[in-house]
């Protein structure tokens, strides 16, 4: 396997993530070593939240967080899935599986010994660390999620499927924003459980323009895409800032906010984002070989009766009405304070000081006396 390595200097001087990095090396499949950067603050005796993040981010998604919980007296625990942030990135399409994100983060969480966690995922930190809890649920003591969700979809109809995938493989060119505008469209991906499958499939339809356009482009502007959704940005200065990338002067543009520099930092060049290409067509919005897998962890969650808790945006076109399923079907949610906090999609910047306090709240209010 071909792994990549972020240089250590395109992470200096990044403002507000003074933390040390810890590195642990795992084996591959083919016994590769692949080294997973996580960050380790807070008080080594008190409790630990697992923070995972999704796409096309890194931990620094948890930078303003992170403060709010350590004063709460809580150890915080946030890792770079492989292919982004300080974490190792394997160069080829083929290494991303959704498959291969769950057993490298469940290889570092046991080679870690982590163990009485609360965890918390957001995007694809939810679609990974469920399945990470659902292998290791002896290591894990609470639940929390918030725009995120388990993907079991095996009755999509299969003119549905091959409508998104001729259309995944249509030589149809998108734009960033012509992308953008299907994927507002959206109204949660799977959330309902069948009780409005026509608004469902027009989901799985609208999120396929965001899977074909982050395929079909080699050098994805991860730093604009994730900024966009975490600050009001001006779509001329979005425009230019992509014209000056795609004539290879992102690092001069003046047209950059801070934010956007920051999420395009792990990526000195379009060769370091195959995870940000590849993943998304990887969500099992369809019947896929992530099928079985999927069913196998939503039985151990329908046996869940650990504390479940729900913190969401509730304004997050992706994922509206994701806690539906969660609170019909996991005993743990029962008797928890479910709530939707506003912040769109990456709700962890915007919204910080107040999803930390409730994940606070969860832990001391769910810990044994």
């Amino acid at each position: 396997m071909k792994i990549l390595r972020t240089p250590d200097h395109c992470f200096a001087n990044i403002p507000g993530y003074p933390f040390d990095p810890h590195y642990t090396v795992i084996k591959t499949d083919d016994g590769s070593d692949l080294r997973i950067h996580h960050i380790d603050e807070g008080p080594k005796d008190g409790p630990v939240i697992l923070c995972m993040h999704g796409q096309p981010v890194w931990s620094y998604l948890y930078a303003r967080m992170i403060p709010f919980l350590v004063k709460a007296g809580i150890r915080v625990i946030a890792p770079d899935l492989p292919g982004y942030g300080k974490s190792d990135k394997p160069a080829a399409r083929e290494d991303y599986s959704y498959q291969n994100q769950v057993d490298w983060m469940s290889q570092w969480l046991v080679q870690n010994d982590f163990r009485h966690l609360t965890f918390f995922g957001q995007d694809w930190g939810g679609l990974i660390g469920l399945r990470m809890i659902a292998d290791n649920g002896d290591r894990f003591d609470r639940v929390a999620i918030g725009n995120t969700g388990l993907p079991y979809n095996p009755d999509v109809p299969e003119t549905v499927v091959d409508d998104v995938i001729a259309f995944r493989n249509s030589p149809q060119k998108l734009t960033l924003f012509s992308m953008m505008r299907e994927v507002k469209k959206m109204n949660g991906l799977g959330s309902k459980g069948g009780s409005d499958s026509n608004e469902q499939y027009a989901s799985v339809k609208q999120f396929a323009h965001w899977q074909k356009y982050t395929w079909q482009t080699r050098d994805v502007p991860a730093g604009i895409i994730a900024s966009s959704q975490m600050e009001k940005r001006n779509p001329l200065a979005m425009a230019l800032e992509l014209l000056m990338g795609a004539i290879g002067l992102r690092n001069i543009s003046p047209f950059r906010t801070e934010l956007s520099k920051i999420y395009e930092a792990p990526f000195p060049s379009p060769d370091y984002k195959m995870a940000v290409r590849a993943m998304p067509t990887q969500v099992p919005s369809m019947p896929d070989q992530s099928l079985q897998a999927q069913k196998k962890a939503w039985d151990f969650f329908e046996q869940f009766e650990k504390p479940f808790l729900c913190i969401g945006a509730g304004n997050d076109p992706i994922t509206n009405g994701f806690e539906k399923l969660w609170l019909a079907k996991v005993p743990g949610t029962k008797n928890q304070p479910h709530t939707m906090i506003g912040g769109g999609h990456f709700f962890q910047w915007s919204q910080a000081e107040k999803l930390s306090s409730l994940l606070a709240d969860f832990i001391k209010q769910n810990s044994a006396a």
